[in-house]
């Protein structure tokens, strides 16, 4: 039996010993002695009667253990021609120095920050901050429309909004305080100050109930860390893609902590003093986890990244920031890496660079398909590890375990469930369907330390969200099915499961197909109403670089080929006849295809622009393909 296999079963026949030992690698006010409260499922509790303090387990254990001046957090800014690093020592010291900022402008324990930052340490040190003072940050992505800001708002109702005079998306700049003001203008709830940082690029003019992020850290005594209970919140996420009440996942102290603590080692194999580079946003989940939290509760050091995987100028940035800092493990978003394979199809710029300190590459946010899944692994010759998670379980669900046992890699599958997770597949009337076939993914409740325990003020609303559809379980919302060995295939939302003629079939199916073309750099498959067979797929593909679309017959030779291989290798049940050559494809800011909104545009609804899009333009360039104009 190997490693994963005792880890596993040790996590399922003894949950609280294994939990209580994961959580001996934190430093405790006041160390827990039992590791669940299950008195009132499904509002489990992790850690109920501990005390602690998240950042001070992020900065200052490190600092008193002697490593204060080893590198907590890089900023690289291509954007900006930035680079600076901060010693945990530092890092600790502009943290304690901002909270006291907070302090002073009356926040304290359970108190509500909402930060609207671009990409730069100021971000992080806020948060660190709030969590110094155990109050409760809500970090709204940088950027995000006055607005949806407004509604985040007044959920989360802030003493202070902690924002930027303007953040940088590629080669634009965007000024974030008129966003910001008018956000103010829209909502209900009114804080109490606003505490801007001005950024050269472009300066905001100030209200009267404006601070200068300069002139209040000039001014702050430092704040010591405020022990908390390990179940009261640590920051509340709003998921992506909400429409009206946005939903806040709640995210606990304690078990947050412990679970990312756990992680660092055994998943992505990052220990104390090695580097980490996560390409993400920290208005995202995995910002909050594997760029801020977890390598500063490793004591690694992080790589904060100001810029895209291409343009910001060229597509070789990501292999350059892993060579500059000795980058053990990457993580990013598979259209990261499918960027890159458009722009740069043989993998030219990453030949420049010495990556030879580089030991994987994890990816996660969308599924992996097996064909940029093999470009990735071809290019680096390391392991390149699919994980799967989401927002609600702020760590992964299904990885291979690098710092554990390296399992076989199985091409579109993100390997077997971590340790605290017991993953089932269920039909549609809740019953276990056998190994290789198609069903709903869930979670056998209780959820491990680290998933939320509820929404923010709608407890209802995370009962019939998530734990109502089948009792005991946590609905992930994807559909997908686990093989004879125990390996997790996760092919999408299942709300991406279309009905063709009374067969169901998976439009990640048929997408793996199309991205197998040598021509295709990425896809999307989306079902649209049809009055004959209720459902009909239809594909769109993006061209690589360097493909001649221009030349006579091609676009028509490609359909066909396209049309062939998916009726080759899914059958011809799946009845897709029209695939459609796009230049780009609607996408959320943290890389999602918006699949949901094609597939209304295309039925023919007045499908609102979701608050998400990374791009406006592209979804307006595609609408007509959408809608036969």
């Amino acid at each position: 039996m190997g490693a994963y296999e005792d880890v596993f079963r040790a996590s399922v026949e003894d949950r609280e010993g294994f939990w209580l030992r994961a959580a001996e690698a934190l430093d405790w006010h006041k160390a827990p002695t039992r590791a669940l409260d299950d008195s009132n499922p499904p509002f489990y509790r992790w850690f109920p009667d501990g005390e602690i303090n998240v950042a001070h387990n992020a900065l200052d254990r490190h600092v008193e253990a002697g490593r204060g001046e080893q590198a907590a957090l890089i900023y690289d800014s291509p954007v900006t021609d930035t680079k600076r690093t901060y010693t945990y020592a530092q890092l600790r010291d502009e943290v304690a120095t901002f909270a006291g900022v907070l302090r002073e402008l009356g926040v304290g324990p359970g108190d509500r920050v909402v930060i609207y930052m671009p990409m730069v340490p100021e971000a992080a040190i806020a948060m660190l901050a709030c969590a110094r003072l155990g109050a409760v940050h809500s970090v709204v992505f940088g950027g995000f429309a006055a607005k949806e800001l407004a509604v985040r708002i007044d959920d989360a109702a802030p003493k202070v909004v902690v924002s930027a005079s303007c953040g940088i998306e590629g080669k634009r700049v965007i000024e974030y305080k008129p966003l910001l003001d008018k956000a103010l203008e829209l909502s209900a709830h009114k804080p109490d100050k606003q505490v801007i940082l001005q950024r050269p690029q472009a300066e905001a003019a100030m209200g009267d109930n404006d601070v200068d992020w300069a002139d209040a850290v000039g001014k702050a005594s430092p704040a010591d860390p405020v022990p908390v209970k390990s179940t009261d919140p640590l920051y509340v996420l709003y998921t992506s893609g909400t429409t009206g009440k946005p939903k806040g996942v709640v995210r606990d102290g304690g078990g947050y902590a412990t679970a990312l603590a756990w992680s660092m080692p055994n998943v992505y194999d990052v220990s104390a003093g090695q580097t980490i580079f996560t390409a993400s946003d920290v208005g995202w989940v995995v910002g909050h986890s594997y760029i801020v939290y977890a390598p500063l509760l490793a004591g690694a050091t992080t790589v904060l990244y100001e810029g895209k995987p291409v343009g910001t100028p060229d597509a070789g940035q990501f292999w350059r920031v892993m060579s500059e800092y000795g980058v053990r493990s990457m993580f990013t978003a598979p259209t990261a890496f499918r960027a890159l394979k458009k722009e740069d199809p043989n993998g030219e710029y990453a030949r420049k660079y010495d990556l030879s300190g580089l030991k994987y590459l994890f990816l996660a946010g969308e599924r992996l398909d097996p064909e940029t899944y093999r470009w990735a692994s071809e290019l680096l010759d390391i392991p390149v590890i699919d994980h799967w998670w989401q927002t609600e379980t702020g760590w992964p669900i299904v990885a291979n375990p690098a710092g554990i046992e390296l399992l076989e890699i199985k091409p579109g599958s993100p390997t077997r469930p971590l340790p605290g997770w017991d993953i089932q597949i269920l039909d549609t009337d809740g019953r276990p369907v056998p190994a290789g076939e198609d069903g709903a993914i869930v979670a056998k409740l209780p959820l491990p330390p680290g998933a939320f325990p509820t929404l923010w003020n709608d407890d209802e609303r995370f009962v019939q969200s998530y734990m109502s559809a089948f009792e005991g379980y946590y609905l992930t919302g994807d559909g997908g099915r686990i093989d004879s060995d125990g390996y997790v295939f996760v092919m999408g939302r299942t709300d991406d499961v279309i009905n063709v003629a009374g067969h169901r079939l998976s439009t990640g199916g048929m997408e793996e197909v199309l991205a197998s073309h040598p021509d295709v750099a990425e896809c999307a498959v989306i079902g649209v109403a049809d009055q004959m067979k209720g459902q009909i797929p239809r594909g769109f593909v993006v061209l690589k670089a360097g493909v001649d679309a221009s030349a006579e017959g091609y676009e028509d030779k490609l359909r066909a080929e396209l049309v062939q291989m998916v009726r080759d290798q899914v059958g011809a049940v799946a009845s897709l006849k029209e695939v459609a050559v796009v230049p780009a494809l609607p996408k959320t800011r943290s890389g999602k295809i918006l699949r949901k909104t094609m597939r209304g545009i295309a039925d023919g609804a007045d499908e609102p622009v979701p608050s998400t899009i990374e791009s406006v333009d592209v979804l307006e360039a595609l609408r007509p393909v959408l809608r036969k104009d």
